[in-house]
């Protein structure tokens, strides 16, 4: 029987199962080598594959963004890990302009086959820069997937096909939930699909749409919900570009309504994205306005503030009653 492990170990079993069967997997990042990552997440793997597999870089985001581009189109995998996602604004020139663009620019000659890795969100009483929710700058940029895993199975199934994929991943990994919950995780490299979002649980009066760490506030909402016999759709977007809005466009025209959960600010969030295409195209679908519960459009708050900062369940439940009673 296999043992329940966290997210963080299922980050970590992925790395290291990947590294096994594919020797062209290289992990690169700060401290990921002899310290393991700040979150342990590379732990033992540079005793496990050495130091010509796991390398540990000068504090230079940019460098470790280029060397990836470089190594990925020289037929390498790197995975390369930012130790928060707030110091990733140095990559972007690398990563918008080269690696999401390789195999446009070459038509398809070269690929670029590279996950960069980076904790994000609110939750572990860090700095407002180790805090930050900044994925819909990355969603917006053709050719770059990415992917916000919400438990360990999906963790781990999700960052094999991550590194297996040709294109460039940008692998956001919710800290707030590292240790939080334990999954068995069964090691036996199968990786689960890209693009797609999953259903969490079925529901027939209101669709709640989530990702990252927001997904436990959002199932807890629908459990006391459905105390109150309201039954809540439950969807993990997951991939973040390109969006499943089949799924989601699938839900709404069953249920009739929907609120859209995360903690990033919400102008020009990817929620605004989900709900243009709702009224674009699931607009008769609807018995009531979309509905979103996110963070402030303000800098993250220092760890005092950080609570009234991040959406609760007591918030997704007042959307949710709201959203009902619209007629």
């Amino acid at each position: 029987m296999n043992k329940p492990i966290t997210m963080i170990e299922a980050i970590n079993l992925a790395l290291r199962s990947e590294m096994q069967r594919d020797s062209s997997v290289i992990v690169l990042g700060e401290d990921v080598g002899v310290n393991g990552g700040v979150f342990r997440a590379t732990v033992g793997l540079k005793e496990a594959f050495g130091i010509k597999r796991v390398l540990d870089t000068p504090l230079a985001e940019t460098m470790i963004a280029g060397l990836s581009i470089g190594m990925a189109a020289q037929g390498l995998k790197p995975v390369a890990e930012i130790q928060f996602m707030g110091f990733i604004f140095p990559t972007m020139e690398h990563i918008i302009c080269h690696a999401a663009r390789l195999r446009h620019r070459t038509r398809g000659r070269l690929h670029c086959p590279m996950v960069l890795r980076a904790p994000f969100g609110g939750g572990i009483h860090a700095p407002e820069h180790h805090s930050e929710s900044t994925e819909a700058l990355f969603a917006h940029i053709p050719g770059l997937r990415v992917v916000i895993p919400s438990s360990p199975k999906r963790a781990y199934g999700l960052l094999l096909a991550a590194i297996r994929n040709p294109d460039p991943v940008l692998f956001l990994e919710p800290k707030r939930i590292y240790r939080l919950n334990a999954q068995t995780v069964e090691d036996n490299g199968e990786a689960l699909p890209l693009d797609s979002c999953y259903t969490l649980r079925e529901g027939a009066d209101i669709t709640l749409v989530s990702w990252g760490a927001m997904i436990k506030e959002t199932l807890e909402a629908a459990d006391q919900l459905a105390g109150q016999g309201i039954s809540c759709e439950v969807i993990d977007v997951v991939t973040l570009n390109p969006i499943d809005h089949e799924t989601i466009l699938a839900s709404v025209a069953k249920t009739g309504r929907c609120v859209i959960i995360h903690e990033a600010p919400k102008s020009c969030a990817v929620s605004a994205e989900i709900s243009a295409t709702l009224a674009e195209r699931g607009l008769l679908s609807l018995l009531a306005p979309v509905a979103r519960v996110t963070g402030y459009d303000t800098v993250m708050p220092y760890y005092r503030m950080e609570n009234h900062y991040l959406p609760n369940t007591a918030d997704i439940i007042d959307a949710v009653t709201a959203t009902l009673e619209f007629s």
